[in-house]
């Protein structure tokens, strides 16, 4: 049924993303009853709640990137929330760990992009330095990132939406409650859902995996799309997982758009081994073999992704190989730990991760926020979006107040 109120801002999407610009809203404007809407029935499930759960350090990305300044400037802020509030995380450390000499370039290239980035508690390490960290792992060098952590990141969207709520009362979290379309009117906007009409003068699109139709359901001009890849994770088990100890990633392949196969310490104590990265044909499709005939159509239909494919042909063959067949996925997890073994690791969850991706067939690397009218757009957040939530969060509220004219 429609609602009477007119909401100062409605917020659409409760992943980690919406609800740090719902915490950061209402700090700022205390005052302003803010409506957050969720299609389902919690908040951070879907990208927020399926991540790898690591506090990134802002060292991959290239310096003078938004996604740079707010991974650093995020990170921070987000360890610093969580100490304050009480949610679950480690600054454990990771290694980047080279492999064969024809990586070691790529790997003083991140560490340039890290002294650039400002990147603390940063050093390169030799091979005896890596067996000293992770007495497991073997390489010929590495970097150790002694910021980089993990968090449980469910628990502080939560945390996040309670906050707000406490400084107003009068905001409210709306689960299982679909956006369908929206519209101006007198107040500012409608917003239609699947349990009737909102009212507000303003409006914010944190959609993630849906970000291009909300946009294009909004009138926007968006020549890109979004297209998911699911990454399928292992679990260590007992037997296994005291081989780990921190994080392990590899050296990323710049040709690729992920980071690789790495090992990552959830703060509940196990041990994840992943992810990879194929193509779905469901975009919020966790399972090997979901389908869902829009989602493949807006896909497949689309120049862009022909033309990814087409560049990395090699690579998606053997992701897909790799996703149905855990005997090549061990081949992958022991370049770093050689003496894993079939019993060492068992099959996990998945992911599944939004990419924009352009015409061009290039994905879209750095985050992308813009305004139109009394609306805003979150067309890109892939990782580390949710390290840099609080800061996308805090752009985004500085955007309202500079181009709304909100006042203080």
């Amino acid at each position: 049924m429609s609602d009477d109120r007119i909401w100062d801002v409605v917020i659409i999407g409760g992943g980690i993303v919406g609800a740090a610009t719902l915490y950061k809203l209402q700090v700022r404007y205390p005052q302003f009853r803010i409506l957050l809407l969720e299609k389902e029935q919690e908040l951070a499930h879907h990208q927020t709640g399926s991540n790898s759960g690591v506090i990134h350090s802002g060292i991959y990305y290239k310096p003078g990137s938004y996604k740079a300044k707010n991974c650093v400037d995020g990170r921070r802020e987000l360890v610093a929330f969580a100490k304050e509030h009480g949610v679950k995380h480690d600054i454990c450390g990771k290694l980047i760990v080279a492999t064969d000499a024809s990586e070691l370039p790529r790997l003083d290239k991140i560490h340039g992009h890290g002294i650039a980035n400002g990147i603390e508690d940063m050093r390169k390490v030799t091979a005896e330095e890596v067996r000293e960290i992770e007495p497991h792992c073997i390489g010929i060098a590495g970097l150790h990132v002694g910021c980089t952590g993990i968090i449980d990141f469910k628990g502080a969207t939560n945390t996040m939406a309670r906050l707000a709520l406490a400084l107003q009362p009068e905001s409210r979290v709306a689960l299982a409650e679909e956006f369908t379309g929206i519209a101006s009117s007198d107040s500012g906007v409608q917003v239609r859902t699947s349990n009737g009409v909102h009212r507000a003068r303003f409006a914010i699109f944190c959609g993630g995996l849906q970000s291009d139709r909300l946009a294009k359901a909004d009138g926007a001009a968006v020549q890109e799309r979004i297209v998911g890849f699911r990454g399928d994770y292992y679990d260590l088990t007992e037997q296994g997982k005291h081989k780990v100890k921190h994080l392990i990633y590899p050296v990323p392949d710049p040709r690729f758009p992920f980071l690789g196969v790495h090992f990552t310490r959830m703060t509940d104590g196990s041990i994840e081994c992943g992810p990879n990265a194929v193509f779905t044909f469901k975009r919020e499709g966790y399972g090997r073999t979901d389908f869902d005939l829009k989602d493949t159509m807006d896909a497949l239909t689309y120049g862009g992704t022909w033309k990814l494919f087409a560049r990395n042909m090699g690579y998606g063959i053997n992701e897909y190989r790799r996703a149905f067949s855990k005997r090549l996925f061990l081949k992958t997890l022991q370049r770093l730990i050689p003496s894993l073994t079939m019993d060492d690791i068992a099959p996990g969850r998945a992911g599944v991760r939004a990419m924009l991706l352009g015409t061009d067939g290039n994905m879209v690397d750095d985050f992308r926020i813009e305004r139109m009218g009394n609306r805003i757009h979150v067309l890109n957040a892939p990782s580390p979006a949710a390290t840099a939530a609080l800061a996308i969060g805090g752009h985004i509220t500085e955007m309202a107040a500079r181009e709304w004219r909100l006042g203080s």
